[in-house]
Parts: C-alpha cells; structure tokens; sequence
C-alpha cells in the first residue's frame, strides 16, 4: 500500500518526494522540537526527576504529532480544501453527540469515549472550523467579503461550535472558537464595523451571560477580581501561581529545586500551570525565553502565511498561528492573574496528547501551505458554495 501522501486518489501534482520535502521549512520544524524539549525538561522536574508519567509520553505523542506533520504537509492542498466542510460538519456531529453520550469528568461532559480512551471532539472543531471558513472565502469574490448576506454564514459556521461548546459546558474552547474565528474573518477583510457591532453586543448582553453561566465558572470571574477571597478554595490556584511566579525573581531558583512545584504547593503544576512552573525555577529570563520561541513561531507562521498565493492557503495558516497565539496568550495570562482560570494548555510544553496532536496536525497545515504557496486556486474549480 502506498503512503497517505503518495496515494493516487489524493490528485498529487507531479512534484517528486524529495523535492517537496525540500521546500518543508525545516527551521521552523526545529524551532517547535525546541519548544516541546523544554516541555519534556519541565515535565521531568515536575515530576521530581524521572521520565515517568509524564515526560516520555509527552516525547512519545510529539514523534506521533510529527508523523502528522509529514502526512498533512505532503498531502495535496486541494484535497484538503475539498474535505473542509465534511471535516467540519463531521466535527459538528462530535461535537453535539458528546451532549448525548459524552463521557462525564469533573463536572464537565467534554469526551467521547472509545472503549477505554477518551477523545475531545472539540480539538477536531478547531481545525476544522480553520479548514471550512478558508475554504469559503477562498471561494467568495473579495467584492462580496463585507455584504450582510454572505457575512451571516460564517457568523452561524462560527456560532454552532461556540453555542455546543459553551453547553458542555467548556468557556476556555468557545472563547477559543470565537478568537480564531473573529480573527480569521477580519484578515479575511471583513469590514470593522461588524466588529465593532459584535462587540457592543457582547457587553449588552453580559447580564444575560451572567446568569447562565455555571457556579463554578461565575465563582473564576469573581476570583479572577478578587483571588483572596476565597484563599483555600477558588482562589487557591491562582495565588499560589502567583506565589511561585514571583518567587522566582529574575533568574529562578534553579532546575528542579522550585519549592512551589516540588511540594506540592501548585496544583495542576503539569497542565495548565506548568508556565508558573517553569518560572518559579528558570525565573524571569527563563520565562522570557521561553515566550520568545513562542514569537519566533508565530512570526514563521505569519512570514509563510504572506507567501501564500492563494486564499485558502492564505488563511488556512493564519488560522493555525492563531490557534497557537491564543492558546499561549490565554494561558500565560491565566497564570499570571490578567484572565480568569479557563482550562487552556501550554501548547508543546504543558501534558496532554490531544492538544499536543491537535497542535501539531495545525503546524502540518501551516507546512502544506508553504510547500503550495505559489498553488494557484481558481474560484471555478470549487464550484458552487457546499
């Protein structure tokens, strides 16, 4: 059998092997193996000097993510833009059946379970919804970008996703959800005053938000406000982050002699809060050069996202660096104290194998666009809209 990538039903143009791995950019490849190094290093000091539980799966689940990487790079551009809309309804289904049959975790009904594993439909949604509003306005003539009518349906492409996710109920994904999403239709050239419209009706209806959300999702906002209010409980977290972060100082307190960390102090300390981690021992020069890899990547991101000819190759890797830019920038400021606790990974740093596959099938994308950037894409051949 033929590789993925090779396969004749995939309408490969006539482009040798060797020469595509060519264009791959192999810097920038090198710059995300960086990042998930320093992942590795602080999931063995996290977990007190030893490879197990964490740092050798998370190795383990970055050399499968970089073999999603080669498949999806390699892959024809079009028929990705072709799958995009089965990719998203087929999201769209998961997503709504974890209502239904969703596997019940702390207090939250976000996975589908097979047999014994556990899936996030939510992590296929966020590529997927990058891969069906490319696709549609890679499809819709510039002229047409900013009219009510064609506005409206990536508004509902955007909104079905954000109104499952917000059910389950997730915050940190739907607000996800709504930045890729908002950010792709303002490079995508839609005008500032939809906007602007979208923002003030975002503050007039913050009561109604209000009063649906969960208790435990109000009782973040008024921690966020006000962490010592609740010192043991809610507030717990983010001031024992805040604790370690400071503790710090400018060059840390050394590779695994964090005290926040190794005693137990700082929950979640491999997850969600493994940059306050990471602070507490590297201090401020560490953190920033750790934040300085990550502008380095989206700064690839972006120089390659402006070489794509086409549109759809165009925003497909815009799209990705803004997943990337937010997960980062969400949970950095989570940590920190400047965003309400949320739940959202370090990406290649913090553990998990669905966020970190999630990540690199995105870097995939962002590679395919690359190697296609001079792909011309002509509106005829996507046919009509669906």
């Amino acid at each position: 059998m033929k590789p993925l990538f090779l396969a004749e039903n995939f309408d490969l143009p006539a482009v040798a092997l060797k020469k595509k791995l060519a264009l791959l950019n192999w810097p920038f490849l090198a710059l995300i193996a960086l990042i998930t190094l320093f992942g590795t290093a602080a999931l063995y000091s996290v977990a007190g000097g030893t490879l197990e539980p964490w740092a050798n799966r998370h190795v383990l689940r970055f050399c499968a993510g970089l073999a999603l990487v080669f498949v999806i790079a390699l892959t024809d551009l079009k028929w990705w833009m072709r799958a995009a809309y089965p990719l998203y309804l087929v999201a769209l289904i998961l997503l709504a059946l974890v209502l239904l049959i969703g596997v019940d975790a702390g207090g939250a009904r976000r996975w589908l379970g097979v047999g014994d594993a556990s899936f996030q439909p939510s992590e296929l949604m966020k590529i997927a919804l990058v891969l069906a509003l490319a696709r549609y306005y890679q499809w819709l003539p510039p002229k047409r970008v900013s009219r009510p009518d064609f506005v409206l349906i990536p508004l509902l492409m955007i909104g079905l996703p954000v109104v499952l996710a917000l059910d389950q109920p997730d915050l940190g994904t739907a607000l996800l959800f709504m930045a890729i999403g908002g950010g792709l239709l303002f490079l995508a050239g839609v005008s500032w005053i939809y906007f602007i419209g979208a923002i003030t009706a975002v503050i007039a209806i913050l009561p109604h938000i209000w009063e649906k959300l969960h208790d435990y999702q109000q009782e973040r906002v008024l921690t966020f406000f006000d962490p010592e209010r609740d010192p043991l409980g809610s507030g717990y977290h983010i001031l024992q982050s805040k604790i370690a972060i400071g503790s710090g100082g400018l060059t840390g307190k050394g590779y695994m002699q964090g005290t926040q960390t190794q005693l137990n102090f700082l929950p979640e300390k491999h997850t969600d809060f493994i940059f306050t981690m990471y602070a507490e021992e590297m201090g401020f020069v560490g953190a920033i050069i750790l934040l300085t890899l990550y502008l380095l990547a989206l700064m690839f991101i972006a120089y390659m996202a402006l070489r794509c000819r086409s549109t759809f190759a165009r925003l497909v890797a815009a799209g990705m660096g803004l997943c990337l830019f937010t997960y980062v920038f969400v949970n950095v400021a989570m940590v920190t104290g400047l965003l309400p606790v949320v739940g959202l990974p370090l990406p290649l740093v913090s553990y998990g194998g669905t966020s970190m596959l999630t990540m690199m099938v995105g870097f995939g994308f962002v590679l395919n666009a690359h190697i296609n950037r001079k792909l011309p894409i002509r509106r005829e051949e996507l046919g009509p809209l669906w």
